[in-house]
C-alpha cells in the first residue's frame, strides 16, 4: 500500500520488531521506564532508524480489546517518530485499565515514557 505521507511519518516493516530473540533480549538487558498503565523497554541498536515493538497480553480483554490497543499505540508512535532520537530498540508494554482505552491516553502515554527515557529530542521535552 503506497501512503503520500514522508518516510519519517510513516511505520515501516524495518522498523517493527518481529523476532522472538530481540523480544526477550528487550525484556532481558533493556532499561526500563514505567507509568501507570504502561512501560517502555528500550536499548541502543547501533542502527540508523529505531525499531518497536507493541507486546500485549492475552489478559488485555479479548482480541477485539487487544487488537485496538495496538493500532492506537502503532498510530501514536507514528506521530511521535520523528521527535525521537535514533539508534533505539523500544517495546512499549501496555496494561489493561478499568478506564476506557484512548488514541488521546496512548499518545501521553507513549510522550511520558519517552521523555522519562531521555529518547525525545530537546525541542518536544519544551514544549
Amino acid at each position: 500500500m503506497k501512503t503520500d505521507l514522508p518516510e519519517s511519518q510513516c511505520f515501516t516493516r524495518k522498523e517493527h520488531i518481529k523476532r522472538p530473540v530481540d523480544f526477550k533480549n528487550l525484556f532481558k538487558n533493556g532499561k526500563k521506564v514505567s507509568i501507570a498503565g504502561a512501560k517502555l523497554f528500550y536499548l541502543p541498536n547501533n542502527l540508523q532508524f529505531n525499531r518497536i515493538g507493541f507486546p500485549l497480553s492475552r489478559g488485555y480483554g479479548n482480541a477485539v480489546e487487544r487488537n485496538r490497543a495496538k493500532r492506537f499505540s502503532r498510530e501514536a508512535y507514528r506521530i511521535l517518530k520523528s521527535h525521537l532520537n535514533i539508534g533505539f530498540d523500544m517495546l512499549f508494554l501496555v496494561y489493561p485499565s478499568s478506564e476506557k482505552d484512548s488514541f488521546h491516553s496512548r499518545c501521553e502515554q507513549i510522550q511520558t515514557l519517552c521523555k522519562k527515557a531521555g529518547i525525545i529530542k530537546a525541542d518536544i521535552v519544551s514544549e
